[in-house]
């Protein structure tokens, strides 16, 4: 799978340690950054990940920063993006089964390397269980362009 991966200064390391598991399960990896830990803005990472999803460039994205929360909000602002932040594998499995989620957040404070590995795993292996699910990815589409989603 190829799979764009960023962060902010605070996970870089933890970036980078993911970034060597994945490819060893033969990931395609795309590095959005950063290089390194001088102080940066995650929101220039989270774009990058999610345009990179969004050109058909990666099949998924992985944003880690200290809590996850800063990167799935960032992500979440970009029409077309389903982030879910996850501190364990149980809710990154039913993201992508119930929401297609195509964003991974993650918190680098949160969690340890072990756990991240588990949950991405779960992740990347699941798969869109459709049916009723599908129409409720159509009402979160009606949100995203500003349609009329239920009737008062």
């Amino acid at each position: 799978m190829r799979i764009a991966i960023g962060s902010d200064h605070v996970a870089v390391d933890f970036k980078d340690d993911l970034m060597q598991y994945l490819a060893s399960k033969g990931h395609q990896l795309t590095d959005a950054g950063p290089n390194n830990t001088e102080r940066t803005d995650y929101p220039i990472y989270a774009m990058r990940v999610t345009q990179s999803v969004l050109n058909g460039h990666c099949d998924r994205g992985i944003l880690v920063c200290g809590s996850g929360v800063g990167m799935s909000i960032a992500a979440n602002k970009v029409p077309g993006i389903r982030a879910v932040v996850c501190s364990e594998p149980y809710s990154a499995k039913l993201s992508r089964e119930h929401n297609l989620t195509n964003v991974l957040c993650m918190g680098a404070r949160v969690i340890g390397l072990e756990m991240a590995k588990m949950i991405v795993d779960m992740w990347l292996e699941a798969d869109f269980a459709g049916e009723r699910h599908q129409d409720r990815l159509q009402m979160l589409a009606a949100i995203e362009n500003e349609s009329t989603l239920i009737p008062s």
